[in-house]
């Protein structure tokens, strides 16, 4: 049997005394043997978010292992991007010098029980960088209109990655594929990490700059379906432009009966084209991703209720 790679979970948290717990409970009920390290940083709270901690620490003494940060971050680097690159080098320091696996997750998440062993499987199989499908915590109320326009846009999302698989595949990374690559559930090892340059100090976005540095420094990206947590349907998120702002925008929409609108599907096929071009043109990931920054951004210029998606 191949021995299990070493790892470390990595969380930002800030004011989190309400969803931490869920988090922590659902490592400890993880089905990989022995010790779970995690290595949180609590950020400018003001709540009670350390001691809940202490009391779950407490409560799985021999089966969390807990390492946390207090800090408060000066005003200007009082953010997420500042609490997950904390996080992130925690994380390296309980690895010490060994050859593991940093797993970074969100304070609000709530991960499956074979969550760090699919993560530490997708590794094993080949990938340096881990994508985690982002799923709707059913513990949460989640009003009908909201579940409906988050399935519309996963539909949508499903039929951009047929697009890409068709032109411009991923050798590393085949479908059935989903295409989230978050903080929320984003692993990937401490080698490629380090060699990324770590997580740049964004107030926003810090998560994917993370995964387009650690491309561009080698890494090879997967999104294997089995790899997936829960996520929080909260609309009054920690992190400035997040996940909970866009449950918000969605909700709203949908809830006044709004329209949503997306690139039509002829923008992506475009896309794909240009990206395996510039792939034979250039072979150079960073070059690659620096040139796709640079160009305009997609119009939204179709409804995504009269496209035709799939059910």
């Amino acid at each position: 049997m191949t021995a299990r790679l070493p790892f470390c979970v990595c969380v930002p948290a800030r004011n989190e005394e309400e969803r931490l717990p869920r988090l922590l409970e659902a490592l400890a009920q993880q089905d990989v043997a022995g010790l779970v390290p995690v290595a949180i940083c609590l950020n400018n709270s003001t709540d009670r978010s350390a001691e809940a901690i202490a009391g779950i620490a407490e409560r799985h003494r021999g089966r969390l292992a807990i390492g946390l940060d207090i800090v408060s971050f000066a005003p200007d680097l009082a953010h997420v991007g500042s609490a997950r690159a904390s996080a992130m080098i925690a994380g390296l320091e309980q690895l010490g010098d060994k050859a593991g696996v940093l797993i970074a997750t969100d304070a609000d998440a709530r991960p499956p029980s074979d969550w760090i062993t699919t993560n530490l499987d997708a590794i094993a199989a080949g990938g340096t960088i881990v994508g985690g499908r982002l799923v709707l915590d059913d513990n949460d109320p989640i009003p009908p209109e909201l579940s409906a326009a988050r399935a519309l846009w996963d539909r949508y999302w499903t039929e951009v990655r047929e697009i890409e698989d068709e032109i411009d595949p991923s050798p590393w990374d085949p479908p059935p594929r989903h295409g989230d690559h978050t903080g929320g559930s984003l692993a990937m090892t401490a080698e490629i990490y380090r060699r990324s340059g770590g997580v740049p100090l964004l107030a926003s976005g810090e998560d994917r700059a993370l995964v387009d540095a650690a491309l561009s420094a080698g890494g090879r990206l997967v999104h294997p379906m089995s790899v997936w947590t829960r996520v929080s349907v909260r609309q009054d998120g920690r992190a400035a432009n997040g996940m909970a702002e866009m449950m918000k925008r969605m909700g709203d929409t949908a809830a006044n009966g709004g329209i949503e609108l997306a690139p039509a599907l002829s923008h992506w096929r475009q896309r794909a084209l240009w990206r395996r071009e510039m792939r034979q043109a250039v072979c150079d990931t960073g070059r690659l991703i620096e040139a796709e920054r640079a160009l305009p951004r997609m119009p939204h210029d179709a409804v995504l209720a009269d496209m035709g998606l799939g059910s």
